[in-house]
């Protein structure tokens, strides 16, 4: 079986290993490109007589190691934990032109982040994007005071947002909406940043854990917690996992599902390549609970719009149901949604004497 992008980044990771400092750079670089710049395999282009220097990062010297390994008969390497579980451009491309009719559903990105918080491009820029790829809505969801290290807004900063929110929506097409979001900072007892009153204004709440991602303990409990904030209907990038920096938190995910799908809460897909959280194989548990997700891209600048296939190819290969995935709603079905979901959290609380039993 030849060597596929996935199992030649690991080899490309593992050569910088032992490299002086201008070669690791390199070898490094040529590993992120086969992960999600190479939107062919390798071994196809060597087959096909191609030159491998055609592809993005790959010199004559790298070339030539990827050309030794391909011609080799050794086996596909193990992935360091902390690189694994990662879907290639390739492997995202191949997926979506099995199954076209998931792009064709998509109606909108619902994490996306601008220059109020710490996004590259404007509002007004992001929204335009979000136009161009023919989408119905996007979420604009610029961090909370609580992460003072991506210039988190306070209540008054949001206020401000909204007005630009309302001067952008007047010069776009009438049928596209830009929906008043945050992405809230959680303390990992699950708790908000935000005022109660301005969060009734929103037509839609995502939130995440910023903090203490490094712990390799039992995390199910704070999880729990979080399902439970009835403020919240969407858990943003879950387990905090970045390629080749930290492995993101450990959880039950077969009770997590099920206390999201108890209260109808959505996890969310992060589509953002060294993201991809949650990955193919913590899905397949959402997949079992029949849980809504969320695919998103955590887009910084437009270009990052384009992210999204890496979220529905591991929606696709998880085995998730079109008709869970809260992006394929209608505007109008997905604000009723949102506000229906932290209805239910109330009432399960309620019920549960304040207590989550699952």
């Amino acid at each position: 079986m030849s060597l596929n992008n996935g199992d030649i980044a690991e080899l490309l990771s593992r050569a910088s290993e032992k490299e002086t400092a201008h070669r690791q750079r390199a070898l490094r670089r040529a590993a992120r490109a086969a992960l999600w710049q190479w939107d062919e395999e390798a071994a196809a282009v060597r087959e096909s007589g191609r030159k491998l220097t055609e592809l993005s990062l790959v010199g004559p010297w790298i070339a030539r190691l990827i050309e030794e390994w391909l011609a080799s008969d050794i086996d596909p390497p193990v992935a360091a934990p902390v690189r694994t579980g990662f879907l290639t451009l390739a492997d995202a491309r191949a997926t979506l032109e099995a199954h076209p009719e998931w792009i064709r559903a998509y109606r909108g990105d619902l994490q996306v982040h601008t220059t109020w918080s710490d996004g590259a491009d404007s509002l007004a820029t992001m929204a335009v994007g979000a136009v161009s790829r023919g989408y119905e809505y996007v979420g604009i969801t610029d961090h909370t005071k609580g992460l003072f290290i991506a210039h988190g807004m306070d209540e008054p900063t949001v206020l401000r947002q909204w007005t630009e929110m309302t001067e952008v929506a007047a010069h776009l097409p009438k049928r596209f909406a830009i929906l008043r979001s945050l992405e809230m900072n959680l303390s990992p007892e699950g708790k908000g940043d935000m005022d109660e009153a301005l969060l009734d204004e929103l037509d839609l709440l995502v939130a995440a854990f910023h903090s203490k991602l490094r712990t390799q303990d039992d995390e199910t409990p704070r999880y729990l917690r979080a399902v439970m904030n009835s403020r919240v209907q969407i858990l943003a990038h879950p387990r905090g996992r970045r390629y080749d920096v930290r492995l993101g938190l450990r959880a039950d995910w077969d009770v997590v599902a099920r206390a999201a799908a108890q209260r109808d809460m959505a996890l969310e897909i992060d589509s953002w390549p060294d993201r991809q959280d949650l990955d193919v194989e913590n899905l397949r548990a959402v997949a079992a609970a029949g849980t809504r997700v969320a695919i998103d891209t955590d887009a910084h600048k437009a270009e990052e719009l384009g992210f999204v296939g890496f979220g529905l190819a591991a929606a696709i290969r998880a085995g998730i149901r079109m008709d869970r995935v809260v992006n394929f709603m209608p505007v109008d079905e997905l604000r009723a949604w949102a506000r229906e979901s932290p209805q239910m959290a109330r009432r399960i609380w309620a019920r549960a004497g304040g207590t989550l039993r699952i």
